[in-house]
Parts: structure tokens; C-alpha cells; sequence
């Protein structure tokens, strides 16, 4: 891994990871329960699944790849949480029909929502799910980054283009189906029956800096990584960060 990746993971594992496990402490003290049942949801190779399952939790992963999750069964095999993983092949919408209805605690749906076909449909499958009082932990890409991002690149044609898009792309050849504002998603989970009880801000610097100034700088990673925890809650910051983490509730 490089310098610049270890350095972006660092950040990116604080900002997300720290609010969705206080989230999930939280759970547990309202519902008495020290095991929760959570379904990561496009969760792909186990990057939450098994840390997850390592803290004694019992990890549904549903993903529509068969590689991707003949990657989990052996990440989940090496870390020794075979009993609290399992895999299922399926796509977000039909989430009902695979795990049932009011049936577990949690849903992770990180990076999936860009890609269906209908997010709404997609979040009201997630709802079913839930017991009630459930969390639901959304990531998304951020449409006003894609054009922050374009305009320093000095593509200023397809920043204007990501601008004026409804649904962010900055060309045709876009690679991403769609991207978010705080407020289109959370109108998105709204729609869903979910109620949205934290937006963080994910990557507002680290895209940003200089690979030269955090390579070989532990100290420099350490105090990025700070920077972006404080960062991430500021309204003016997140709204421009790479990704958008929402949390939220069954209504």
C-alpha cells in the first residue's frame, strides 16, 4: 500500500468508523442486546464485515458479485469469524426477500446507492429490514466535490457539466451513474420511511493534498487524519467533501 493510500484509509476509517460504532454501542444499550444482527449490503471483500464480526457481531454481507464474495469467505476464514459471517449473492432492492422483514438491527449501504437502478427503491427495501428503531449507515459520492475536483483538475467544461446535472455526472463517459448533495440523499432516506440523525463529511482534504506532504510523514498522516474528524461534522466543509456518511433511524 503507498503512502498516499495508508494516509487516505487512516482518514477515511476515523471519520466512518467512529460515529457508526458509537451508533451501534448506542443500539445495543437500548435494546439490552450484546450481539447485533447487521447486514452489510454491497459490502463486497468484508472491509466492515469482518472488524465487525470481530467485535462479536453476526454480519450478513449481500453483494451481486460471486468473486467479491469468494474474496469474503477467504478474508473472513483468515480471520478466524467463520461463525459470524455469512455471504449472500443479491442485489439492494431485493433485501426483503433475501434476509426478511424486521429482521435485523443494521444496514451498511456504503457506495451502493450510486449505482441502482432507483435509491428510493433501494432504501425502502433497506426499511423492511429494520426492526424498529433500526440504523441504517449511508455513503455516497458528493456531486459538489465531483465539480471541485474537475475545476482544479482544470476541466472546467465538465465541472460546469457535473453542476448543472441533476444527478452530478460530468460527462457522458462519467463512470459513476450518479452522485448526491446532503440534501438529495437525505431526501432519498426520508422517502424511505428512515429519519436522518447525522451527516458526516468523508475525505474533505485528503484528495486534495499534495501525495509529497504526508509520504514518509507519520506525523503528517496522524494530524490529517485529525484534521479531517474535525472537519467532517463542519457544515460548510462537509458539504464539499469526496464522500457524504449519513446515519439514520426507522421511522
Amino acid at each position: 500500500m503507498s503512502e498516499r493510500s495508508r494516509s487516505r484509509g487512516m482518514a477515511r476509517a476515523a471519520v466512518v468508523w467512529d460515529p457508526l460504532i458509537d451508533c451501534l454501542d448506542q443500539l445495543m444499550a437500548t435494546t439490552s442486546r450484546t450481539v447485533l444482527d447487521i447486514v452489510d449490503a454491497g459490502g463486497g471483500t468484508g472491509g466492515f464485515a469482518v472488524p465487525l464480526a470481530e467485535l462479536g457481531h453476526a454480519v450478513t454481507v449481500v453483494d451481486p458479485s460471486p468473486d467479491a464474495l469468494a474474496a469474503l469467505e477467504r478474508r473472513v476464514a483468515e480471520a478466524g469469524v467463520g461463525g459470524r459471517v455469512i455471504g449472500l449473492q443479491g442485489e439492494l432492492a431485493a433485501l426483503p426477500g433475501l434476509i426478511g422483514t424486521e429482521r435485523v438491527d443494521a444496514v451498511l449501504c456504503h457506495g451502493v446507492l450510486e449505482y441502482v437502478e432507483d435509491p428510493e427503491i433501494a432504501l425502502g427495501a433497506v426499511a423492511k429490514c429494520l426492526r424498529p428503531g433500526g440504523l441504517v449507515s449511508v455513503i455516497v459520492a458528493n456531486k459538489t466535490a465531483a465539480v471541485l475536483a474537475r475545476a482544479i483538475a482544470g476541466r472546467f467544461t465538465e465541472a460546469r457539466h457535473a453542476l448543472d446535472d441533476p444527478v452530478g455526472r460530468f460527462s457522458d463517459h462519467d463512470p459513476t451513474p450518479r452522485r448526491f448533495t446532503i440534501d438529495s440523499v437525505s431526501d432519498v432516506m426520508v422517502t424511505a420511511g428512515l429519519t436522518v440523525t447525522a451527516v458526516h463529511g468523508v475525505r474533505v482534504f485528503t484528495d486534495l493534498v499534495p501525495a509529497a506532504l504526508v509520504e514518509g510523514e507519520p506525523r503528517a498522516q496522524e494530524q490529517l487524519s485529525h484534521l479531517e474528524i474535525a472537519a467532517s461534522t463542519h457544515p460548510a466543509l462537509r458539504a464539499v467533501a469526496g464522500r457524504l456518511h449519513l446515519l439514520a433511524t426507522r421511522s
